[in-house]
C-alpha cells in the first residue's frame, strides 16, 4: 500500500500491508521456489496458476497414443482387413479339390426331408448367394464414392472362379447359376451397405450438437 492510501483510511482504523509477491524467477533457476514452498494464505497475481503435474502414467498413454500407430481395435475395424480375410476364405472355398459340401451329404438329407421345400439345387444356390454377399458389402464400404464398380467387381470374380474349377478342377463344376447367385449376393451386401450409410446419416442428423 502507498503512503496515499494509508492517509486516506478512516480514523481509528488501521489497513494491513499487502503480502508480498513470490519473486519472479527463470524456471530453470535453481533459485526458483518449489510449489511445495507456495504458501496457499498468499493469492497469486492475476493470471499466475499452479501448474499440476500430470502422473507419469497419464503421459505413458497419452505418448503411447501419439506415436504409435492405429490400434488393434481401429485395425480389425478396417473393411480393408476384413477383406483380405475374405478373400482367402473364399479361394479356399472355391478352389478346394473337392467340393465343400462333398462330407454334409447326411446332413443335407435330413434337411431335406424335414424341409422338402430345400431341395439340394436350392440349398447350394442359397449358400452361394450368402458366400458374396461379404463381398458386395466390404467393396462398398471401401469404394464409398466408387460403389458402381461393386457388382462388375463381383462378376469378375465369380466367372474367374467358375472358369478355374471348370478347367483345372475335374471334381469340381461351374455353372451359370453360381454366377447368378453369386451377383444376387453382391448385391445385396451392396444394398446392406447403403441400409448401414443410411442409419448412420440419421443418427448424426438425430444426435445433438456437441459444446
Amino acid at each position: 500500500m502507498s503512503h496515499d492510501d494509508a492517509t486516506t483510511a478512516p480514523p481509528g482504523m488501521t489497513i494491513p500491508p499487502k503480502p508480498p509477491l513470490p519473486p519472479l524467477s527463470s524456471p530453470s533457476s535453481s533459485s526458483s521456489p518449489s510449489l511445495s514452498s507456495h504458501r496457499p494464505d498468499v493469492p497469486l497475481p492475476p493470471g499466475w496458476r499452479i501448474a499440476v503435474p500430470e502422473p507419469p502414467a497419464t503421459r505413458r498413454r497419452t505418448r503411447a497414443a501419439a506415436t504409435s500407430g492405429r490400434t488393434p481395435a481401429s485395425l480389425w475395424g478396417d473393411a480393408r482387413t476384413w477383406l483380405i480375410a475374405y478373400i482367402v476364405l473364399l479361394a479356399g472355398i472355391a478352389f478346394w479339390p473337392v467340393p465343400v459340401d462333398s462330407g454334409a451329404g447326411r446332413l443335407l438329407r435330413a434337411i431335406t426331408r424335414v424341409f422338402p421345400v430345400l431341395t439340394y439345387p436350392r440349398i447350394e444356390f442359397g449358400a452361394n448367394i450368402l458366400l458374396f454377399v461379404p463381398l458386395g458389402l466390404l467393396l462398398a464400404l471401401i469404394l464409398a464414392r466408387r460403389r458402381y464398380l461393386v457388382l462388375p467387381i463381383a462378376l469378375i470374380v465369380t466367372v474367374t472362379i467358375e472358369g478355374v474349377q471348370g478347367v483345372l478342377l475335374g471334381a469340381r463344376t461351374s455353372s451359370v447359376l453360381d454366377v447368378i447367385a453369386n451377383a444376387t449376393g453382391a448385391c445385396v451386401g451392396l444394398v446392406l451397405a447403403e441400409i448401414i450409410a443410411a442409419v448412420r446419416r440419421r443418427a448424426r442428423e438425430d444426435s445433438p450438437p456437441s459444446r
